[in-house]
């Protein structure tokens, strides 16, 4: 049995979206529905939400807690579609604010069909959405020794990429890798040192978990998606727990808040070269009580933008 997903950061999240009754928001990463439960208090009996989730067992989940809920349209979907869900689900109204909370939640890591976790055995997937795709045992069965450092190194900041690249492929030789538990302890074997209070497959595991889904590839879209459909005014709020994530979240923000230095000089810059977002205060990070009430908080970070003319 799986625990329940607690959302992280709600009430700051709530807070800097400025939400305004009856308004129209989006939570691009539904999860277990913390966020859009308070999304939907917050907007009153006339206001709006779309939530969207790319792993089927959450949209099952959502259905059967959100039924009688008219005001919610809940949707199975890659968040990186946000430039034409916004408007297909809005009744022509203006988004007011998108709020991604990114990452794994609780129930997809405890649950070991998943694959996602190597503290339980399981089958070798990490698929957000099982749905489509290839498997993680997939890709290792047929990738090259160097393809797979590279995913190691860029996506996990692996110090041991080659080592534990070079025994997969080892491995593979004798049988193909299936399950979680043998590409645990054979990345163990590999990796020299641990890093305190961390297995020694956290940065692979992580690594194999980002490239399989195009996290990052996916998040860029949804990023340059959510700018084209917030309104003037409308917030983007981004809650990342890596700093892949954040260093993408952070640079994004911050080209889309600063004109180009090659225009900056001209006596009138060129309205297409304008920013187009405003950051709004500094990152945010979970109180103490927080993260003694739940742990997983302990590496949430939080960005916010606002939406300009």
């Amino acid at each position: 049995m799986t625990s329940e997903h607690t959302a992280v950061l709600v009430e700051a999240a709530l807070a800097a979206l400025a939400i305004e009754a009856g308004g129209y928001y989006v939570d691009a990463t539904f999860g277990r529905g913390g966020h859009t439960a308070r999304l939907l208090e917050a907007v009153g009996g006339e206001g709006r939400v779309l939530a969207i989730d790319q792993d089927p067992q959450a949209i099952q989940a959502g259905r059967a807690r959100f039924a009688d809920e008219m005001r919610l349209a809940l949707v199975h979907a890659s968040f990186a579609e946000l430039g034409s869900l916004v408007p297909a689900y809005g009744d022509g109204r203006a988004c007011r604010g998108v709020l991604f909370d990114l990452g794994v939640s609780s129930p997809q890591l405890e649950d070991p069909a998943r694959g996602f976790s190597f503290r339980a055995d399981g089958p070798l997937d990490m698929r957000m959405d099982t749905s489509r795709g290839e498997p993680v045992s997939g890709w290792l069965a047929r990738a090259g020794v160097d393809e797979i450092r590279e995913v190691i190194a860029d996506f996990g900041e692996e110090r041991f990429a080659r080592r534990v690249a070079n025994a997969i492929v080892a491995a593979r030789r004798e049988h193909p890798l299936l399950r979680t538990g043998e590409l645990a302890t054979l990345v163990a074997r590999a990796v020299r040192t641990r890093e305190p209070g961390k297995h020694p497959a956290t940065r692979t595991f992580q690594a194999l978990r980002i490239f399989i889904n195009d996290e990052l590839g996916a998040l860029e879209r949804a990023l340059n998606a959510a700018l084209k459909v917030l309104a003037p005014g409308g917030r983007l709020a981004v809650i990342s727990f890596h700093s892949l994530e954040d260093r993408l979240v952070k640079r994004f923000m911050q080209r889309a808040s600063t004109v180009d230095a090659a225009l900056a000089r001209l006596p009138v810059v060129p309205a297409a070269a304008r920013p187009s977002l405003r950051i709004v205060g500094r990152k945010v990070r979970p109180e103490a009580a927080e993260v003694a009430r739940n742990p997983r908080a302990r590496s949430a970070l939080m960005r916010v933008a606002e939406r300009l003319a």
